[in-house]
């Protein structure tokens, strides 16, 4: 759980989203040093809900290894389009740019709306959710 609180810090949303989910991990020295959680929304449509890499291993491939792995998994399940939603600003964004996910829509006042605390990055909070389409 604490790991992925690193990428989702709600523990009541993590738990809305864990049941029916697919989970990955990445194991070093016996240790979970990343983890994907994938949900099936149809048989054509998966939803990456939190992907995370501890903080002392980030930086250095493996969140965009597990990344490219889970969407190779999703394409070998005949998927065909993997969705998320992010914050409108941050790293994240540009790390899901990078592997080919473009900008589908808005949701208005998300984190507002769905998390009890105010989400901060840097400094600015979170209020809108970008949600981002990979087509495969």
């Amino acid at each position: 759980m604490d790991l992925l609180l690193e990428a989702d810090p709600s523990t009541e949303q993590i738990h809305t989203y864990l049941d029916g989910s697919d989970i990955y991990t990445v194991l070093s020295d016996g240790q979970t040093v990343g983890v994907c959680v994938l949900k099936p929304h149809s048989e054509t449509t998966l939803e990456l809900m939190n992907i995370a890499v501890e903080p002392t291993q980030q930086g250095s491939g493996i969140g965009r290894q597990l990344l490219q792995y889970v969407i190779s998994e999703s394409r070998n399940k005949q998927a065909k389009e993997l969705v998320l939603g992010t914050g409108t600003f941050g790293y994240q964004l540009a790390f899901y740019q990078r592997e080919g996910f473009r900008v589908v829509g808005i949701d208005k006042d998300f984190f507002l709306d769905n998390y009890d605390e105010p989400v901060i990055e840097n400094g600015i909070q979170h209020k809108d959710m970008l949600r981002l389409q990979l087509i495969l």
